[in-house]
């Protein structure tokens, strides 16, 4: 695993700096040809969860032409999934899916990250873009997890000191996984998804990769604006980019 790791090395440097070089050209270019900004090249996707968003999310990555891993503690019960969804999606193990991924997405309960973080957080790390869609649920999660979330800041603050030195971005924290394939690619203008994070090769890669799925990422701040993506949140409701950005400017 560990000699892996370091020969995907170079390319995870070169997917940062591709990833970078895209967001430069988003942000530089009229808000017309932004919106028309639609693919990334492929890129290798590791789920960390394969629920019913993690298989709502991954099948959208698929459709957009990544290949996606995904991955539970019982991954063999993830044959169905794979098998609809075609070569391009596989199972496995969490620890094999994080090294699969150039890019990891975490769809888990937030009370997992803890310890996704003690075993897996050296090659998080290492990655160019950890994203998390994990929320805080008490009646999930347990009311201590929600209290020591809020603690820290919110969501956001709270995943960064669970996966330390991850180069995260919230994302898709409020959109329900009955929707998410439903409204991408919304004929008439995109349905916008507020992100936050601080690292700005990060945002630039989930930048591409939302559009690339048929959304228009907004970036409404840093990680400390992860607490507002929460479900039952103004900005976790479907709005269009410009509402997102209206309501974003309320809250700083």
């Amino acid at each position: 695993m560990a000699s892996s790791h370091a020969a995907d090395h170079g390319r995870r440097n070169f997917l940062q700096l591709a990833g970078y070089g895209l967001g430069v050209a988003v942000l530089a270019a009229a808000p017309a040809r932004a919106r028309a900004q639609t693919t990334t090249s492929p890129l290798k996707i590791g789920m960390v969860g394969a629920g019913r968003m993690g298989g709502a999310l991954g099948a959208l990555f698929v459709k957009a032409g990544h290949p996606v891993m995904f991955s539970s503690r019982h991954p063999e019960n993830l044959k169905d999934l794979t098998t609809r969804l075609g070569p391009l999606a596989q199972a496995g193990p969490v620890e094999q899916a994080v090294a699969f991924g150039d890019v990891v997405v975490m769809v888990v309960p937030y009370a997992a990250l803890e310890e996704i973080g003690k075993t897996h957080g050296r090659v998080l790390a290492t990655k160019p873009l950890v994203m998390d869609v994990c929320n805080p649920i008490a009646r999930r999660d347990g009311d201590d997890v929600v209290k020591w979330v809020n603690e820290q800041g919110g969501a956001g603050l709270a995943s960064a000191k669970l996966l330390p030195g991850a180069r995260i971005v919230r994302a898709f924290n409020g959109i329900s996984y009955r929707r998410v394939g439903g409204i991408a690619h919304r004929p008439g203008g995109l349905v916008g998804v507020p992100i936050a994070g601080d690292d700005p090769k990060a945002i630039a890669l989930a930048e591409g990769i939302i559009r690339g799925i048929g959304f228009e990422p907004v970036l409404v701040g840093g990680l400390a604006m992860g607490k507002h993506l929460l479900p039952g949140t103004p900005l976790a409701e479907e709005h269009t980019p410009a509402e997102i950005r209206q309501i974003a400017a309320g809250l700083h």
